[in-house]
């Protein structure tokens, strides 16, 4: 697969011009192009392309992304069809901005992934945040026509460098969307709670390869695999340090996963959100709540933006995959499910578009009229407005895994249920399981499959009579023991239809939606992190233990005749990685041998805390 196609399958970067209103020919009849070098204050220069309104008669905006995911196409001559974050903001007129990150594509430089910022530098000392003030330096001071205001956008990892842009600290930039933007590698994409995602494993050949000089061309090639089952090429491949194969000691970001299993320094100092704090500009966070690859990101960049500053702050949610709100499908589902018409549009035309020409067109004068958080409901269908999130319009209520595979609002101490944990038939993700990037389908995936195997707990309420409405995090206090030393414990929530719910025209043909089980939040915790991600600990074979994991947002009607349901299980594979079940200190280095199966145990006081919104 060449190095596009597959950024495209990552969700990485949004190239596709089918996807969107303009095309190469729009842009080249309305645009200029000008392709330049900024030098950084260190001297490293950096590839930047700049599309400018031919109509020079007014001042505009600039508007800026920064990517590791590169510039294309290259050439004064050669236009991209998708210059800007939606449409309306490119037939409007504004200064479109594009950047390859230091030691990326065209750029000068070292790549440093996830790059450490550091907070008061001195002399030459450089991070994304310098170079992101040196650059909008230089634009102000040289692209005619601007009005002196920046803003600046991107998804997943260029919504990263949109983070890092608020801590530049420059005073022409006055908005910033960071939207499916990766918070920090130990909890979004690569990892989840200290679990390695297996399933992203390809991706590591995009960020692990380091180049010389400035190019074009991709210089970095991805392994050729001997099956196109993702299963059962990662189950035969066995445990993690085999996968040495395929990656050697050139690929530096495998080297950096493998020497650093625990929340160490190196992971902690690359996380963005602890950094975030008295931001100045005014930034709108977004995020999709089907978001296979960052949830963790834009929830809690929005959460420490908001609790450490007084600035202009907002987030949307939306019943969106990874960049589905940048797109023009006209319906919008994930998977078999479907969500709605227009939303994307919606999103693109009364909320970015709106903001951005409020900051940087209007200098922020009067009023916008925007909520304070913008939450799809998932299960109504239809956009919420709160004043503040997490919504102060709930409750807690507390549910335990009861007898009879029954939720319950008792707790019984007494009550046990175990299964047999096998790492040599763990549990899949999905039961479509191809060698791709993590599919998007899967976090709306029917569950029956797992919900029907002795390795997974199911725990469900009776069908409801009336409407219920969960909004925010869910926290799994579980209770739990294991005959090994070492396991991973999985947490499903999931919406169980009813049997006479009509299929949609997105239904995969061998399925119904009658009774199906909408994956609606999950989560893992990797065990030996209970306690602290940077110190891992051992469990005492079958001695009652406590595991508590946050499962991200969410607001989700479940709607009168349908059930809630809990899932829990240990394998999730191969999205994330298999645990041996016998501790080892550095699980990218255990072998075959350490292996084992073993029996888990759920007690009956072991507690899904959910916030319900009151009537």
């Amino acid at each position: 697969m060449n190095h596009l196609r597959f950024l495209l399958a990552l969700g990485l970067l949004l190239v596709t011009g089918s996807l969107f209103a303009q095309t190469p020919e729009y842009v080249k009849e309305h645009y200029d192009k000008q392709e330049v070098r900024i030098k950084m204050r260190d001297g490293i220069a950096l590839h930047t392309t700049i599309y400018s309104p031919k109509d020079k008669s007014q001042e505009y905006p600039i508007l800026m992304m920064r990517t590791p995911y590169s510039c294309a196409p290259y050439g004064a001559d050669v236009f991209k069809g998708r210059i800007g974050p939606n449409k309306y903001l490119v037939e409007e007129g504004n200064i479109f901005v594009h950047q390859d990150v230091r030691g990326r594509w065209n750029s000068e430089g070292v790549y440093d992934n996830m790059r450490a910022f550091i907070p008061n530098k001195t002399g030459d000392q450089i991070d994304e945040a310098s170079d992101t003030y040196d650059t909008i330096e230089w634009l102000v001071n040289n692209v005619a026509n601007n009005n002196g205001n920046v803003g600046t956008w991107g998804i997943s990892y260029p919504g990263f460098y949109a983070t890092y842009s608020l801590l530049s600290g420059h005073p022409a930039l006055k908005a910033a969307s960071p939207q499916a933007c990766i918070g920090d590698f130990f909890f979004d994409d690569f990892h989840h709670n200290g679990a390695f995602l297996e399933s992203y494993w390809r991706a590591i050949s995009v960020f692990g390869y380091m180049k010389t000089e400035p190019t074009t061309k991709a210089w970095y090639q991805f392994p050729e695999l001997p099956s196109e089952d993702q299963y059962q090429f990662f189950l035969d491949a066995g445990p993690l340090t085999n996968l040495d194969e395929y990656y050697k000691e050139d690929n530096v970001f495998w080297q950096q996963i493998k020497d650093h299993p625990n929340y160490d320094e190196f992971w902690r100092s690359r996380g963005i959100i602890q950094h975030l704090k008295d931001v100045k500009p005014a930034v709108m966070v977004v995020g999709g709540l089907f978001d296979a690859e960052d949830l963790y990101g834009p929830f809690n960049t929005y959460r420490m933006i908001e609790e450490t500053g007084d600035n202009y702050n907002i987030m949307v949610f939306g019943p969106w995959s990874h960049g589905d709100w940048s797109r023009t499908n006209e319906r919008q589902a994930i998977g078999n499910v479907y969500f709605g018409d227009g939303i994307s549009d919606d999103f693109q035309k009364n909320y970015e578009t709106r903001f951005f020409n409020h900051f940087l067109k209007n200098d922020g004068k009067g009023n916008l009229d925007l909520p304070e958080a913008s939450m799809y409901d998932t299960g109504a269908r239809e956009w919420d407005s709160y004043t503040e999130w997490p919504a102060a319009t709930t409750e807690k209520v507390h549910y335990f895994l009861g007898e009879n595979q029954m939720l319950t609002q008792t707790a019984n101490p007494a009550f046990a249920n175990s299964f047999v944990s096998d790492p040599s038939k763990p549990v899949p993700y999905s039961e479509d399981i191809k060698m791709v990037f993590t599919p998007r389908k899967y976090m709306t995936d029917d569950q029956r499959f797992a919900a029907r195997r002795p390795d997974v707990l199911v725990f469900e309420t009776p069908v409801l009579t009336e409407d219920m409405t969960l909004s925010g995090e869910i926290l799994a206090k579980l209770q739990v023991a294991t005959t090994g030393s070492s396991a991973d414990w999985i947490v499903k929530v999931i919406d169980v239809y009813p049997s006479d719910a009509p299929d949609y025209p997105e239904t995969q043909k061998y399925l119904k939606m009658a009774n199906y089980h909408m994956m609606l939040r999950s989560e893992v915790m990797r065990g030996r992190f209970r306690e602290s991600f940077s110190d891992p600990k051992a469990f005492e074979p079958n001695q009652k233990t406590p595991v508590n994991l946050t499962l991200q947002g969410i607001n989700h009607t479940f709607l009168k005749g349908h059930k809630l349901q809990i899932q829990i299980q240990s394998t999730w594979f191969p999205l994330i990685d298999r645990n041996p079940q016998q501790y080892v200190p550095n699980i990218y280095k255990a072998e075959a041998k350490d292996f084992s199966k073993e029996t888990h145990t759920v007690f009956g006081d072991s507690e899904i805390e959910f916030s319900v919104l009151k009537s």
